[in-house]
């Protein structure tokens, strides 16, 4: 029985393939355009195309509000002050930096799943109002991580009146404030993070100079070192753990 199970589909797709052309129903997919019979027909296919616009763009705009800048950034500067320059792939980098954006947006997500998402599912809200409310917890959270100086920069280049409470913010001004205040806390993140390797760096080149080894390459000898430090520290998850908690 249990083999006749697995031969099965095997047997289907065969039958399938020797059925005449008549019973066999392939699914056809077309894609025209056509005149617009009515000024509201015209309405919704620029609705259509602008909606597809949105979709190409919303995973770099989910990423510019998010803490996914910082994160990768920070994990490349870890990459680099190893020494190792292909380990851990870019792909490991990129994964990794992308399930704790997740997991730091999680209070986010589900307000915006609550509050948005549900209610425009079921038709209680029209999606302007779905919207507004989407952006809130976002505009929320970028407030906290954005420095004052990053803002007033945004605010004083796009040359927009002086906002009198943070709602009045434009979020074409919050959001690049945003990213500036991130690659800023990521850079300060990185030079800290180089500075126990740089010193390594510096003592191997020292002890190997002092030793007249100079056709020794420090990189050599100061990589393994660099290895069995950050895996006795315990680096990856300091590392992870000061990401998480820098966003609290």
């Amino acid at each position: 029985m249990i083999r006749l199970r697995r031969w099965l589909p095997f047997f289907v797709f065969f039958l399938f393939l020797c059925a005449p052309a008549s019973a066999q129903v392939l699914p056809k997919v077309t894609i025209g355009i056509d005149a617009a019979k009515s000024p509201q027909e015209a309405a919704i296919t620029l609705q259509l195309v602008f909606l597809m616009t949105i979709l190409s763009l919303a995973p770099g705009i989910l990423m510019l509000m998010t803490p996914f800048t910082r994160i990768v950034v920070v994990m490349g500067f870890v990459k680099r002050a190893l020494g190792a320059q292909t380990v851990p792939p870019n792909q490991i980098i990129v994964g990794l930096s992308l399930v704790l954006t997740w997991f730091v947006m999680q209070p986010q997500i589900t307000q915006v799943n609550d509050t948005a998402l549900q209610p425009y599912l079921a038709q209680q809200i029209g999606y302007k109002e779905g919207l507004e409310r989407a952006m809130k917890p976002m505009r929320s959270f970028m407030l906290r991580q954005c420095g004052e100086n990053e803002l007033a920069v945004m605010v004083r280049v796009s040359k927009s009146p002086r906002p009198a409470t943070v709602d009045d913010i434009p979020s074409a001004v919050l959001i690049p404030a945003f990213v500036m205040s991130e690659l800023k806390t990521a850079f300060v993140i990185g030079f800290l993070i180089y500075l126990p390797f740089l010193v390594i760096d510096m003592v191997v080149a020292s002890v190997l100079m002092s030793l007249g080894m100079m056709m020794l390459p420090p990189v050599m000898v100061s990589l393994p070192l660099k290895l069995i430090l950050f895996v006795l520290v315990d680096g990856w998850t300091l590392i992870t753990q000061g990401l998480v908690t820098s966003f609290k």
